[in-house]
């Protein structure tokens, strides 16, 4: 096997008798784009942090192969590492004062480039951004999907193997969403490797070869995500909604499936054979049903429980 371009052993954190991380590993390899979900307070946003040398782990530790094969680990080459990644937080830190080549020139430097190499380098960022025509726009006239763009591009401006990006998509209309998932599509292609965090289940079917599920801080599931789904659930889902769908849940329906849930006013029958329970329904012509195949939101929802999960 080829030595990981990334890998995390044993990450564990705790704050005071809280443990937030629990015993959490991965790998990653160039041009694979691994997916953390997971609930609010699952550790994601800690976990990344570990990774990123901003907070130190109580047990465990970050590896990195740079470019020129050296072995860095964390945070004895925290400095080293970081020189190597592109991050994009989960809300924008542009800076307001500058324009946006400005913002990619001045952000070139913490990486002690050469202002020649920036200048080079920024026309090919803003049209990877789709800003060429904002170049000389500061980021208070720029719309939400264009910062997370501008934000998108200021991390290449080192040519990172490795990008870090926490839910780089959240608060951007559909349009914005599909631009940036074509970039991030576009950025795997070329080798890199992407670290993602995220809530939206079809962005993380959709960009990720892997996916990582945390709850409670420890590692629950890891795989590919179809393999997943096809591991944890039945393939097929109806959906069941209307005024009187929840006297279905004790109503002899319940043979037709192997797993029924209620979220709100909408009963899900889970179920390998889905034709028979579509046939018994037509006896309930007011209500409303959706057949659909299993999809990653069902995974995450048995995975982690359909109770809402508070911030912390």
């Amino acid at each position: 096997m080829p030595e990981p371009l990334f890998s995390a052993a044993h990450l564990s954190k705790r704050y005071g008798d809280t443990t937030v991380v629990n015993d959490v590993s991965f790998d990653m390899a160039p041009g694979e784009c691994l997916g953390v979900i997971g609930p609010n307070g699952a550790g994601k946003t800690t976990t990344i942090r570990m990774c990123l040398g901003l907070t130190v782990p109580d047990t465990g530790g970050v590896t990195y192969m740079s470019a020129d094969g050296r072995c860095l680990q964390m945070p004895r080459d925290a400095l080293a590492i970081k020189g190597e990644l592109g991050v994009v937080s989960q809300f924008d830190t542009l800076d307001p004062d500058f324009t946006c080549a400005e913002n990619l020139l001045i952000y070139g430097r913490y990486f002690g480039m050469k202002d020649a190499v920036i200048r080079a380098r920024v026309p090919q960022l803003l049209e990877f951004a789709a800003l060429t025509h904002k170049a000389n726009v500061k980021p208070g006239e720029l719309s939400g999907g264009m910062k997370r763009r501008l934000s998108l591009g200021r991390a290449l401006v080192n040519n990172p193997r490795l990008l870090m990006l926490d839910e780089p998509t959240t608060g951007l209309d559909p349009q914005a969403r599909h631009l940036m998932w074509e970039r991030l599509q576009l950025l795997l292609q070329q080798g890199k490797a992407i670290l993602l965090t995220t809530h939206f289940m079809d962005e993380a079917e959709r960009l990720c070869s892997r996916l990582l599920v945390l709850d409670h801080g420890r590692k629950i599931a890891e795989g590919k995500p179809r393999e997943l789904i096809a591991q944890h659930l039945e393939p097929d889902v109806v959906e069941v909604y209307g005024v009187g769908a929840l006297a279905l849940v004790d109503s002899p329906l319940k043979a037709h499936a192997e797993r029924v849930e209620v979220s709100g006013e909408t009963v899900f029958f889970y179920t390998r054979h889905a034709r028979p329970l579509l046939l018994a329904l037509e006896a309930w012509p007011q209500l409303r049903t959706l057949h659909r195949p299993a999809n990653l939101e069902d995974l995450f929802l048995k995975l982690t429980g359909r109770q809402i999960r508070e911030d912390g």
